[in-house]
């Protein structure tokens, strides 16, 4: 489900990705290019938010071609409340069908 990293000189695509805590649940919404490498720094309790928690799992993410679509993405999904939960709701459905 993790994207592979880009190989060699490929343009990297950026991911909106959401996180969910097996500890209570909690999910954490964000972006990067690498979503492996932030999933470790997540764990590894290198983020502000999400160190108080652990075992955070990757449930899904969106791909963009450049990270300036990314963080746009994650800005409007942040500031609508309304746009965040339908994000949360399909990433949930996604993995819970395992797609």
């Amino acid at each position: 489900m993790i994207p592979p990293p880009v190989a060699g000189g490929a343009r990297k695509k950026a991911y909106v990705y959401l996180l969910k805590s097996r500890q209570d649940g909690t999910l954490y919404l964000g972006w990067t290019t690498n979503t492996l490498r932030r999933l470790v720094e997540h764990n590894a309790g290198q983020s502000p938010f999400t160190r108080r928690k652990h075992g955070w799992q990757l449930v899904g993410f969106e791909t963009y071609q450049t990270s300036e679509q990314a963080k746009v993405r994650e800005r409007a999904l942040k500031h609508s409340s309304r746009m965040l939960t339908f994000f949360k709701k399909r990433m949930l459905n996604q993995a819970a069908s395992g797609g």
